[in-house]
């Protein structure tokens, strides 16, 4: 149950930016990262997939993203009572924007606006060349796997291809990150959901949102380093207190 306290106050929240990680995912079988049952916690050699340096040096680490790609459960997952959620509240007129680190989709696939929708990290569901820029579906890609690719290049140029997703060691798109900016600091509620608040500069967005005099509330399983600067902490699972949150905004909105 959460505090009466903390649902009075959110019903003050007129424009709320919500940030997104891996934990809000969790619950509709995509795997996050650092949590007890994550990828990194039981293969830390994944890592070097997800580090650009490595990917572009080492065509064997590229053959096993490109394996790990085909298996991804992005593919076949359904958005869970979190991801609703912040439909509802986008209904409900108080959603100002969803950052998200997530590439799997899910935000759009529940219903959410995609022009509300800011991937900081990128999408899987696309693919890029690193040396001329061209982008296409992923789908296309893997469809090249399947008949024996198993580290495809790009058609135009011989380039490497990776999905459209931010590896450590890349920078994020300046437009995007410009965009992150905007929304957190244009918000009176900064409501950061199923996110370690370690990536940078993805967790940087809590102290700018926070220097603009907005509300944060974390709601994440493990601790985080911003835990002792926000107005309240959830442990609860996402899918129970997201839903329980945005009933608290919205009912704020009714009663005015």
């Amino acid at each position: 149950m959460l505090p009466t306290e903390l649902l009075t106050g959110l019903s003050a929240a007129r424009s709320v930016t919500v940030l997104t990680g891996a934990g809000i995912s969790t619950d509709s079988g995509i795997p996050d990262f650092r949590g007890p049952q994550g990828v990194w916690t039981k293969d830390p050699n994944a890592a070097a997939m997800f580090t650009i340096d490595n990917y572009v040096a080492d065509p064997e680490v590229r053959r096993r993203a490109w394996r790990s790609r085909r298996e991804h459960s992005a593919w076949t997952a359904e958005p869970n009572a979190g991801h609703r959620a912040l439909v509802d509240l986008e209904r409900a007129g108080r959603l100002r924007s969803i950052v998200t680190q997530n590439i799997d989709g899910l935000h759009q696939k529940a219903g959410s606006d995609p022009d509300k929708v800011i991937e900081i990290h990128g999408t899987i569901w696309h693919v890029v060349c690193l040396t001329c820029g061209n982008r296409t579906t992923m789908a296309e890609t893997l469809a090249r796997v399947d008949e024996g690719e198993d580290d495809p290049s790009c058609e135009l140029c011989g380039g490497i291809l990776k999905s459209a997703t931010i590896s450590f060691g890349q920078s994020l798109e300046p437009e995007v990150l410009r965009a992150s900016v905007r929304a957190a600091q244009d918000c009176d509620l900064l409501l950061t959901v199923g996110t370690s608040l370690t990536v940078h500069p993805a967790a940087g967005l809590v102290d700018l949102a926070l220097a603009a005099g907005a509300r944060v509330i974390v709601v994440n399983a493990q601790p985080t380093p911003y835990d002792t600067l926000a107005d309240a902490v959830i442990r609860e699972p996402i899918s129970q207190s997201l839903p329980v949150l945005v009933e608290a905004v919205k009912d704020g909105a009714r009663g005015r």
